[in-house]
């Protein structure tokens, strides 16, 4: 059974995330998935992100009544940025007995050559990538372990959440419904 690993902010955990992950345990041959919070992504500036404890309270209030999910906060221990090798290699230690792969969007694969340790992640694990608007897979499909996903296309982001928010926009349908009351309740991502 592999465990897939879904990096990523979550800032918020929105419905997107999440019929993409229930897509993925359900018809991607993956039989539990889990959203590993990053702290620190290297491409990404960290002024934006909400704490990573409450980014985590959110994930948790999204996923926990479902069993083929989980919260996963191990990158909050490890070195700062996170580069996803060292997360990878730390999981694997920790839990021998299981298989993991990595879960990223096409968007990522531009950049994927400037990851850390790239060739030995593609060597080592499979990588589950699932369709994003506007970014095409290429010669990332013929590498060896990589499986594109032919996931639905699903547009919301946590920017456009963000961004509403601040706007006084009411996008409460886009999180679930805890999630939503918790950032309403906190007043996240307001001016």
């Amino acid at each position: 059974m592999l465990t897939g690993l879904y990096f990523g902010s979550f800032n918020p955990i929105h419905n997107g995330h999440l019929m993409l992950a229930n897509y993925l345990v359900e018809y991607g041959g993956i039989g539990e998935l889990w959203f590993v919070i990053s702290p620190q992504n290297p491409f990404k500036e960290k002024k934006s992100l909400l704490p990573d404890y409450q980014r985590l309270e959110l994930v948790h209030r999204a996923v926990d009544d479902y069993k083929k999910f989980r919260a996963c906060d191990v990158e909050f221990s490890l070195p700062k940025p996170s580069y996803t090798i060292d997360t990878l290699t730390y999981l694997k230690e920790k839990y021998p007995n299981k298989e993991f792969c990595l879960i990223i969007g096409s968007d990522n694969i531009e950049r994927f050559p400037r990851w850390k340790n790239a060739q030995q992640i593609i060597d080592n694990y499979h990588i589950l990538v699932f369709p994003r608007k506007d970014c095409p897979v290429g010669d990332f499909a013929n590498l060896p372990n990589v499986h594109i996903v032919d996931a639905p296309l699903i547009e919301v982001s946590s920017t456009f959440i963000r961004e509403s928010i601040a706007e006084g926009k009411d996008v409460r349908f886009y999180m679930p419904q805890k999630v939503w009351e918790y950032v309403d309740e906190m007043n996240f991502y307001k001016k």
